[in-house]
């Protein structure tokens, strides 16, 4: 599968209290489905509230994004997820 599109996704916790490397794990097993992670990093915001930022590598032709997108706001902890870049590889 030749993975063609990066996209690159934040991820902020419902309160700062949340494993955000729990939320990085249940993703990853979301994203095998569609492509694979490619990297991830936690960023502060503010107050002690973090960011997971996660990069995702793609197929344009199978498409997941939305899938992936919605299957990460179901998450326990997950407060919301927003497509911060999408480009092709």
């Amino acid at each position: 599968m030749e993975l063609n599109v990066v996209t690159t996704l934040r991820i902020m916790p419902t309160d700062p209290g949340i494993d955000l490397e729990s939320i990085k794990e249940d993703l990853e097993e979301i994203v095998k489905q569609f492509g694979k992670i490619h990297k991830t990093e936690v960023k502060p915001v503010a107050f002690g509230l973090n960011s997971l930022e996660v990069v995702i590598l793609l197929n344009d032709s199978k498409g997941g994004m939305e899938e992936i997108e919605s299957r990460v706001r179901g998450l326990n902890g997950v407060g919301s997820v927003e497509v911060i870049d999408i480009s092709r590889l």
